[in-house]
């Protein structure tokens, strides 16, 4: 859906790559590499969304980083958009509908890096967790989100440099 807002697939994966997670940087070179484009296009994009203040540009040495600019007014809504297009409040409201004495849920791998892979890694950490729906909420959550869901069930408490989207301690 969000594709005919936004008719440049490579406008919408920067979107992806730096609102998922807004402590997300990255350079030009290794943005290329990653989507498999050329330079010139990620260049251009690049461009555009720093002029429109979405992106900042942090210069270190010879590399020039890019992050999202978390003091723009549209911040929070682009952010709050891409979770949407990917799925994660659905992902999260279904998590902390019957899982249990949910205490904290964490993305990792590759959507906590800003990379839409299709696959959504989660850790989930809470006493006294449903185990047993999770295999029931993995379908259903595939199939609202249409992306596969990986559950990593904890007991413990996570310390990971994963994107928090629930901490029942911290109040996020």
């Amino acid at each position: 859906m969000l594709e005919s807002l936004i008719t440049s697939k490579t406008r919408l994966r920067l979107l992806v790559k730096f609102f998922v997670n807004s402590k997300t940087q990255s350079h030009l070179r290794g943005l290329a590499e990653e989507f498999g484009e050329s330079t010139n296009a990620i260049r251009k994009e690049l461009n555009n969304l720093t002029q429109a203040g979405f992106l900042e540009k942090h210069i270190d040495k010879n590399k020039i980083e890019y992050q999202a600019n978390e003091k723009h007014p549209f911040f929070s809504n682009i952010q709050e958009i891409i979770r949407k297009y990917l799925g994660l409040d659905k992902l999260l409201e279904q998590i902390l509908e019957r899982m249990g004495d949910v205490q904290q849920v964490v993305l990792v791998g590759d959507i906590a890096e800003g990379r839409d892979s299709g696959k959504i890694d989660v850790l989930v950490s809470g006493k006294s967790l449903n185990s047993e729906y999770i295999n029931h909420l993995t379908t259903r959550v595939e199939g609202l989100i249409d992306r596969k869901v990986v559950f990593t069930l904890l007991a413990e408490r996570i310390n990971s440099s994963g994107l928090v989207l629930f901490d029942k301690e911290s109040g996020i």
